[in-house]
């Protein structure tokens, strides 16, 4: 129970995180891309290497705040929904260089977050936390059954 609890309170945070962050005015620059939508995606591939690199090979997180932190406030706070939306909107209004470049910037972007997240992770947690014992199997490698519980 206590999981279910974790993950409808980080998706309850995450809505409102991303609905606040929605609604900051970037000046003229929206017009070409969507910059809200950019940055919120590029924040939740950050956050969400970092929580997993520290959950999974720094620190013992324990499974429930991890699935909390992970599925719960980083999905809610991450759209690809509405970068699709977004993408097809810039497209039928006929600007087909920005809907490219949107997906092309938050490609490359969002997976250089991911990265950025995982280094920092790594280095915050040779500084900062004890190392897992080496024997440690991440959860992904233990199979579907260990997320289920």
């Amino acid at each position: 129970m206590k999981k279910y609890i974790l993950i409808g309170s980080g998706s309850f945070l995450g809505t409102i995180c991303r609905y606040l962050l929605k609604t900051v005015h970037f000046g003229g620059f929206h017009e070409w891309i969507p910059l809200n939508t950019l940055m919120i995606n590029v924040s939740g591939s950050l956050v969400l290497a970092l929580i997993l690199t520290v959950a999974l090979e720094i620190w013992s997180f324990d499974p429930d705040l991890k699935l909390g932190i992970t599925a719960g406030f980083v999905g809610a706070f991450t759209t690809f929904s509405t970068l699709c939306k977004e993408t097809v909107g810039l497209m039928r209004a006929g600007n087909y260089s920005s809907a490219i470049s949107y997906l092309a910037i938050s490609a490359i972007l969002g997976l250089g977050a991911a990265y950025l997240g995982t280094v920092l992770a790594k280095k915050l947690g040779a500084k900062y936390f004890r190392k897992k014992k080496p024997n440690h199997k991440p959860d992904f490698l233990m199979g579907a059954e260990s997320e289920v519980k």
